[in-house]
């Protein structure tokens, strides 16, 4: 049978199919448009999950499925006729990447929250088999903030230097969603994943200047610069959130987690290693 990685350009997706192909997995990688450069073994076919009249082709003969939750506010898809269409193309199991959010308020109304709660109860009623990877911050999100200022004025421009968070590296939700995948005991489980070390944002700066060999200056802004600097990259609703948890996170240790390491058994990267892997991004 064929395990579906959907979102397989991603920064996510992309190690999941790696994990699943080590793991000895027959993989299909699905993206929106013609992907090159894949990992080699893997069958790549275009749909899209807004567009569920392409999805049977992407799902047939295939009995697993990694799924992606909501990944921007203004481009939610119909999960319940993505649902139907895996139903019907006999899916068994589905891993989500969902998010934090769903969990840090139940009763909260944010569109990022909302979203993913949907699909996260759409996946559950459908009778599959799931898993629910929920995030808190992602420590790529620092290159999407970051790199174009380092690159072009070697800068990270900052309302609260000393707001802590626990950053997680993709590869460990990577390694979580492939043992989800390919070993017994986790079905019906929802894990929340934090990094396993809290950091302040200017630390974080630190690391990617150590990666990259030179220092790196961080600026005070205020928190409406901030917004707008953040939701250059960034919906607008989401720049809002993620300047306030900076502002509620001032000199806040961010909660952490082992989860990663309980789950796959291997160490959880931290985000010096995060920042190395990474360097050639900031440069």
């Amino acid at each position: 049978m064929v395990a579906v990685v959907f979102g397989a350009r991603g920064n996510v997706g992309r190690h999941v199919a790696d994990g699943l192909l080590v793991a000895g997995e027959q993989v299909r990688v699905v993206n929106r448009t013609p992907a090159a450069g894949l990992t080699p073994g893997c069958e790549a076919v275009v749909a899209d999950l807004a567009r569920p009249e392409t999805l049977p082709a992407a799902l047939d003969g295939a009995d697993k499925v990694f799924l992606y939750g909501m990944l921007d506010p203004q481009k939610p898809y119909d999960i319940e006729k993505v649902a139907a269409a895996a139903a019907a193309a006999g899916i068994r199991q589905v891993v989500l990447l969902s998010s934090v959010s769903v969990v840090l308020d139940p009763d909260a109304d944010h569109p990022v929250a909302r979203l993913n709660r949907t699909i996260e109860q759409a996946v559950q009623r459908s009778g599959m088999d799931w898993t629910f990877l929920r995030p808190g911050t992602f420590a790529t999100n620092t290159r999407t903030w970051w790199a174009e200022s380092i690159r072009t004025d070697n800068v990270v421009r900052l309302p609260y230097p000393l707001a802590q968070s626990a950053p997680v590296h993709e590869k460990d939700i990577a390694a979580l969603a492939v043992t989800a995948l390919t070993e017994p005991g986790h079905s019906h489980q929802a894990y929340t994943i934090y990094g396993a070390e809290s950091l302040t944002l200017q630390r974080q700066v630190e690391h990617i200047g150590e990666a990259i060999g030179r220092h790196i200056r961080v600026e005070h802004i205020s928190d409406v610069q901030a917004r707008t600097e953040v939701a250059r990259t960034m919906h607008p609703v989401v720049a809002e959130a993620i300047v306030s948890q900076w502002a509620a996170a001032d000199g806040v240790v961010a909660v952490t987690s082992v989860i990663a390491e309980k789950i796959t058994g291997a160490p959880a990267h931290t985000y010096a290693q995060w920042a190395v892997d990474h360097a050639d991004d900031f440069r």
